[in-house]
């Protein structure tokens, strides 16, 4: 692989110090990163960051079989990067702006079944492990988020045991936990903090931070899960059950913390079985008002 040196690593290295300076979140700085970094490495023995042009990007992009997310990513990556640029006077005018728009294209909800949550929990030989997996299943938490619970997060209202979650983009919301999952998390802190209801649940070494690693933290659940199942599918299992149960979109919407309900219909899975009874009810009842 090659690796980025010279101007490109430089320019990269300010424009993320930019990107931090403006509170982006860790997770979408790591994107960002990785995206631009994608272009620095295809580029970077041939020309200097701000002399790439818009036909350089048209004709590096056209080359990869992205899917449409990433090929979306990708392009946001890449002109905000050039955005920055003309901002703080490194070019004039940005190669990416007339970057065409890539199609949103709506993926279908994938969410793990509930043999494979049985699964993850019967593998689990760690208690640490059985609790990631079902802060992921039973309160909808991505993986970053289960990586930096704190015991200052986890609290008791009058209705029952809650969970402060730093989301994406900085956001921090609550969340109910059921009384199960919230003692499982109370021992998970304390057999982490010498029997102390005090720090992470999940301590590690991770950009001075403390905790564990989301990646590292995915790669545990998705070992515990069979054949391709993935942790974030046990959100979309999540979110899909909260629907099923309610029938509510927006109280799943609120419990997923999109902040659209465009989002939260990509996670909820409506059964087979509901949208047959739905068109065999509507049909039925039509014959029988004819009749």
């Amino acid at each position: 692989m090659q690796t980025i040196k010279g101007d490109w690593e430089n320019e990269i290295k300010k424009w993320l110090d930019y990107l931090a300076a403006a509170g982006r979140a860790d997770s979408t700085m790591r994107s960002r990163r990785e995206h631009v970094s994608w272009l620095a490495r295809d580029f970077c023995t041939s020309k200097r960051p701000f002399e790439v042009t818009l036909d350089d990007l048209m004709q590096w992009a056209a080359g990869f079989t992205w899917v449409m997310e990433t090929r979306r990513g990708v392009r946001t990556s890449v002109r905000q990067f050039y955005a920055w640029a003309v901002d703080t006077g490194r070019v004039e005018e940005s190669p990416a702006e007339k970057w065409p728009k890539v199609p949103s294209v709506i993926p279908q909800p994938r969410p793990a079944s509930e043999r494979d949550y049985e699964h993850a929990l019967s593998k689990a030989r760690k208690h640490r492990d059985r609790v990631m997996v079902r802060l992921a299943c039973e309160a909808g938490l991505r993986r970053a988020e289960v990586a930096s619970v704190h015991a200052n997060d986890l609290f008791e209202d009058l209705d029952g045991w809650m969970l402060w979650v730093h989301g994406k983009g900085g956001t921090l919301q609550t969340v109910p936990l059921t009384d199960s999952v919230a003692r499982d998390l109370i021992n998970q802190i304390k057999r982490e903090n010498d029997g102390q209801l005090a720090g992470w649940a999940f301590p590690g070494e991770w950009a001075d931070t403390g905790h564990m690693s989301p990646q590292w933290v995915g790669k545990i659940v998705a070992r515990l899960l069979p054949g391709a199942a993935t942790m974030h599918q046990l959100r979309h299992k999540f979110g899909t059950d909260v629907h099923a149960e309610t029938g509510d979109l927006l109280t799943t919407q609120q419990l997923l913390r999109h902040a659209t309900v465009a989002t939260t219909q990509r996670y909820v899975r409506v059964p087979a079985e509901r949208a047959r009874a739905a068109v065999k009810n509507v049909y039925e009842d039509r014959l029988r008002r004819t009749a």
